[in-house]
């Protein structure tokens, strides 16, 4: 009876020790390769994931996802907070080519940080979106291609990078070029706040033939040292920003950028809006400016196709 009894206090003692073994966390650092394979556990750079999404499902809340070879890492929606980067592996990317798709859907929370660098995402002339925000903290988008995205969904047309957020967010793009978007309205980039507090600075950003290139809505925007060109609407709308947000307030200031070859205006700003230019050329538009754009004296608005358009006022250089 004896050796019964230690026995069963044995196994009580391995069943308790059994769980009291935690969990192993979750990895803060994940690698995808078209070679991969995706499980529950791949990410390791011995046993890389094949998916964007498997790897961000594996990874700990703002880890990192690297990439080790070129391919289509597939659609991915991101919960988190998290970044995926691609530094010198060659084109590496999403390819999102069915109708309304999107390559990047972003729904995290408010709090949360978001990083996207060295990514071309593709959507082959079918997909809806590049990169859809529908909340987030802040969203850095850093040396990516955003192309092709030129079919009409039932609610919002065909738009590169839609940052439209339900809460106050900020967005940072630097260093990249996004191509050949929309199809009505929107085209390039679609900036606007469903309850306000939106921000975005773009810095060294080439907009080009797209529909319309930057559609501002309810926004504060900062656009520095960037090209907006080609576009066959306005090369910045700020008065009608699509998805029925029309004569938004907000504020825009652009500073030693170019606007050139637009089909329709170079810019365009609303009665509510406060549009602040300098340093920037815009010419060769089908017309310059409208009557909403407030000038620094050191601007050259001139050789439009048709009227350069008058400032509203003016304010010395800086």
């Amino acid at each position: 009876m004896k050796k019964i009894a230690d026995l069963l206090t044995l196994v009580a003692a391995f069943t308790v020790a059994a769980h009291a073994v935690p969990a192993l966390a979750a990895p803060t650092k994940v690698w995808v390769a078209k070679g991969g394979t995706d499980s529950a556990s791949c990410g390791a750079i011995t046993a890389p994931c094949r998916t964007f999404q498997r790897a961000h499902d594996n990874i700990a809340a703002g880890g990192a996802i690297s990439v080790l070879t070129p391919g289509d890492y597939a659609p991915v929606i991101i919960a988190k907070p998290v970044f995926i980067t691609n530094d010198g592996a060659g084109e590496a990317g999403i390819i999102a080519a069915s109708q309304e798709a999107r390559a990047i859907t972003i729904n995290a929370s408010a709090g949360d940080i978001v990083g996207l660098r060295g990514l071309v995402l593709d959507g082959a002339n079918t997909g809806q979106m590049g990169i859809e925000v529908v909340a987030v903290g802040a969203l850095h988008v850093q040396n990516c291609v955003v192309r092709n995205f030129q079919s009409v969904g039932n609610l919002v047309g065909a738009v590169g990078i839609e940052f439209a957020p339900i809460t106050a967010s900020k967005l940072f793009v630097s260093d990249t070029l996004v191509v050949n978007n929309g199809q009505d309205a929107n085209g390039g980039i679609h900036i606007s706040a469903q309850h306000g507090g939106t921000h975005a600075v773009l810095n060294r950003v080439r907009v080009e033939s797209n529909v319309t290139g930057i559609a501002i809505g309810d926004a504060t925007v900062v656009i520095r040292d960037s090209v907006i060109s080609g576009n066959a609407g306005s090369g910045i709308d700020k008065a009608s920003a699509g998805n029925g947000i029309d004569n938004a307030s907000g504020y825009v200031f652009i500073k030693k950028s170019a606007l050139v070859g637009n089909d329709q205006y170079g810019l365009v700003s609303g009665p509510n809006a406060t549009t602040l230019v300098s340093g920037t050329t815009i010419t060769r538009n089908g017309q310059g400016i409208n009557n909403g754009v407030v000038s620094y004296v050191d601007n050259e608005i001139d050789n439009n196709i048709g009227s350069d358009g008058a400032p509203t006022g003016f304010f010395a250089p800086r």
